[in-house]
């Protein structure tokens, strides 16, 4: 088995795949490895360290042995990680391609995978990993999906299949992140604007007395914390989501804003924790007021 990308998703899904069967072997290419940033480099050796990851150094020798592949990389770099896949991986091998993209971009990276012989496979992630780790719910779609969940099945996946081709399960993905992640943005604008004018108190209060399954104090510090800690990746995500929108011939208005604040977030480099708004708020806000104005 082998991991394209070796981040929060592929570390969540080694973690449950052992605690099932400890013994399993895993191969990971990761890009960090090639990073100029020496201590960005061995920091991603480190972390194939502490899991029992083969970590190698080439794309093509965590393929050479692999029939089974999960690409997990960012948006981004989806469609590139599967271009240098499709020279190297094996014919009738399975590409999971987890990504975060909208479903052109699926389309084309099934479209080299294919070509090589391998089995692609659209394969949407529908919540955090933590805590469910290998048992996250997935959907798949594609010709081949069936097949494909049987293998899922026997890691232990929790993965059912939808109608469709591939994109179809990606289109489930990206069009439910319109509000998911755009809740993130809204409670950023929202937060940060109350803490300004000073009624952030009120705000949440009123909000609170309109909807009390969860509180909004806490849910607007948890999408705080969501938004900085991952926002760069999911800014990369929404512009695949506006990339969706568009496709389906609509103006993807809110994704484009959402992409905008999702990044500005996540470039603070903040560490916050989920538990104050207020507290997250004013950090956001003093960071905000330190660099320059940008003309409008």
């Amino acid at each position: 088995m082998a991991t394209i990308g070796y981040g929060e998703a592929a570390r969540a899904f080694v973690e449950g795949w052992r605690s099932v069967s400890p013994a399993v072997s895993v191969a990971s290419f990761d890009i960090k490895t090639d990073s100029d940033d020496v201590a960005i480099a061995e920091a991603k050796y480190n972390d194939f360290r502490i899991d029992g990851v083969l970590g190698v150094e080439k794309i093509g020798d965590a393929l050479a042995s692999s029939k089974v592949i999960f690409s997990l990389v960012t948006a981004d770099n989806a469609l590139a990680a599967a271009t240098s896949a499709a020279r190297e991986i094996r014919a009738g091998s399975f590409y999971f391609d987890c990504n975060s993209c909208a479903p052109g971009t699926k389309m084309a990276a099934a479209h080299h995978i294919q070509a090589s012989g391998a089995i692609y496979v659209d394969t949407a992630i529908l919540s955090p990993v933590s805590p469910a780790l290998h048992r996250t719910p997935l959907i798949l779609s594609g010709p081949q999906a069936d097949e494909a969940l049987s293998v899922l099945q026997d890691l232990g996946m929790n993965a059912r299949c939808i109608e469709g081709e591939v994109g179809r399960a990606s289109a489930v993905k990206m069009i439910r992140s319109v509000m998911v992640k755009g809740l993130e943005a809204l409670s950023l604008e929202c937060m940060l604007t109350a803490r300004k004018a000073g009624v952030d108190g009120e705000v949440l209060s009123s909000l609170d007395a309109s909807d009390m399954r969860q509180g909004w104090s806490h849910q607007i510090a948890y999408n705080l914390e969501r938004a900085t800690t991952h926002g760069i990746r999911r800014a990369a995500e929404m512009r695949e989501v506006a990339r969706t929108i568009e496709e389906l011939g609509l103006s993807p208005t809110m994704a484009t804003a959402t992409a905008q604040w999702q990044e500005q977030a996540g470039s603070l480099s903040l560490a916050l924790t989920a538990e104050d708004p207020a507290e997250s708020a004013d950090r956001i806000l003093a960071i905000l007021a330190s660099r320059p104005k940008i003309a409008r």
